[in-house]
């Protein structure tokens, strides 16, 4: 098996504007090696979320390919993507994105049960994953009634609860005060050793970029120079 777990050769991207087109991403390619941590970092709207959309297939390319091991993810159909994408990506977002009629536990179940699995497996894994990063006791508590970083954490347990192979974080600390943003970059590196997972995260945030072992710039729709 290759070390390699995600690879994209030639990713366009451009989108109409007027009689004309603007290109966002301008022929990149990228290998992401199993268990590694990725940063992408650049300066606003240099396409840093657009491509981790395209790598976590939450969006398509304009022209190129993505490879999870050796599977051509968009030669899938939209289908087979969705299903493939639930039980191998998990993704987490600058804001939560929690339904505010569930409560926390309920919230992290939902991919589960989407999934098919039966109410009682789900809770359990859910509330395993809410014990593992300290919120057992917020689990019957509605978004409304949770902080910001008790929020991510959840959103972050969302993503983690049927235990995906990488997982995608756009700005995950733009929405948080510094304490709450330490904390929640601490819990990533701590949960990608203890689940072996696979970290692209996109941020801003230069002390956060500096901790990965790999960080990726983009700059006018390439690859910076010190990228690699």
């Amino acid at each position: 098996m290759s070390d390699v777990i995600l690879r994209a050769k030639g990713i366009r991207k451009s989108y109409a504007q007027g009689i004309s087109e603007l290109g966002i991403l301008k022929g990149l390619d990228v290998e992401i090696k199993r268990g590694e941590a990725v940063c992408i970092v650049g300066a606003s709207g240099a396409g840093k979320s657009t491509l981790l959309h395209i790598l976590g297939t939450l969006d398509h390319p304009s022209e190129g390919e993505v490879f999870f091991e050796d599977d051509n993810l968009f030669a899938k159909s939209e289908e087979e993507l969705a299903l493939f994408r639930s039980a191998k990506m998990g993704f987490v977002f600058q804001f939560h994105h929690l339904l505010a009629e569930f409560t926390a536990v309920e919230n992290v179940m939902m991919p589960c049960r989407i999934a098919g699995e039966s109410k009682a497996a789900a809770k359990a894994k859910a509330l395993h994953l809410l014990e593992t990063l300290g919120l057992r006791d917020r689990a019957d508590h509605f978004p409304s009634q949770l902080s910001g970083g008790e929020l991510q954490r959840v959103a972050i347990a969302r993503a983690l609860v049927r235990r995906p192979q990488v997982l995608f974080a756009d700005e995950p600390t733009g929405n948080l005060d510094s304490k709450n943003s330490q904390m929640i970059q601490k819990l990533f590196f701590q949960l990608k050793e203890q689940y072996g997972l696979t970290l692209v995260v996109v941020t801003h945030d230069a002390g956060f970029a500096q901790k990965f072992s790999r960080v990726l710039r983009i700059s006018d729709g390439g690859w910076a120079q010190n990228s690699f």
